[in-house]
């Protein structure tokens, strides 16, 4: 595993020959980890060394960094199984990748998901975790068909999606999944009648293999008792926004007594949480501040 960090051009210059070294000297390359402070062109031929790992290098991390040329050295990589993108322009790169990703992570302030959809597609069966978390995801449909060549996703986790028939099909079609984060974009096109309508169908199709869901969007809260009403996923963890709403609490009770899997509920506003909640609550299951819970 090797970690790269730099913080000026000048010292990646000036070290560019030492770490060339480092990694051409690797036995088998497995890992390899770069984070910029800046938006970096140029990184003297260190990216390219990675020819040299090309048979062995299975997960790549790339932190704040600006496309260059060099990174196509990795469409040589045929090992490549987990690729985690911060806040980098790659979306050249993810177009021309021929692997096949086990793990697909990618942190932006916006994504294209026509950027992507060639690599969901060679992936394929073996995708088992993405996260795609955006202020905003553009051309959503065409992800979501694309993830249907996708069928043993354990891990999935997607912000700024809007909620929609096509989702909670994929939802429901995924029969492995475990883990499940969503941060909804609100359409406030919709009648409220068919919110409640989307909620009450997204709960019925939870999948049975789901232990984890984390759902703390502020909007969202107003429907929690829908989802727990209809909801027979065994869920152990849930993450929503705050807990203060008699008819919520009823909900939640009713939901850890008929299913009896619910060891924690996390809460985002947990520092707020009435004592006399917290009081009523204790006896079928445990709240806590989210962040204790979460699963990234």
């Amino acid at each position: 595993m090797i970690n790269f960090f730099h913080e000026f051009n000048i010292y990646l210059w000036s070290l560019s020959h030492t770490l060339i070294s480092i990694i051409k000297s690797q036995d088998q390359l497995r890992r390899f980890r770069l984070v910029c402070d800046e938006d970096y062109t140029e990184f003297y031929g260190i990216i390219s060394a990675l020819d040299s790992q090309k048979n062995s290098l299975q997960e790549v991390i790339l932190e704040y960094c600006n496309y260059s040329i060099e990174f196509e050295i990795l469409k040589e990589c045929k090992k490549l199984e987990i690729l985690r993108i911060k806040y980098c322009n790659f979306s050249k790169l993810l177009n021309i990748l021929d692997c096949k990703l086990s793990t697909l992570d990618i942190i932006d302030y916006q994504i294209d998901a026509s950027n992507i959809v060639q690599i969901l597609e060679k992936s394929g069966i073996l995708l088992q975790r993405l996260k795609l978390e955006s202020y905003k995801i553009f051309e959503e449909s065409i992800l979501l068909e694309a993830l249907k060549c996708c069928p043993n996703i354990i891990y999935l986790s997607i912000s700024s999606a809007e909620i929609c028939t096509q989702l909670v099909e994929l939802i429901g079609n995924l029969q492995k999944l475990q883990f499940l984060t969503l941060w909804f974009d609100l359409n406030t096109n919709e009648p409220e009648e068919e919110f409640q309508k989307q909620i009450k169908h997204f709960a019925k199709i939870l999948p049975l293999t789901l232990q984890y869901l984390d759902l703390k969007d502020v909007w969202i809260y107003s429907y929690i008792d829908i989802l727990l009403n209809y909801c027979n996923a065994p869920l152990k963890k849930l993450i929503i926004n705050r807990l203060d709403n008699v008819k919520h609490i009823k909900a939640l009770i009713e939901f850890c007594s008929r299913n009896r899997t619910l060891n924690y509920v996390g809460l985002q506003n947990y520092s707020n949480l009435d004592n006399n909640i917290k009081n009523e609550v204790r006896a079928y299951v445990a709240l806590v501040p989210y962040n204790h819970i979460v699963v990234n």
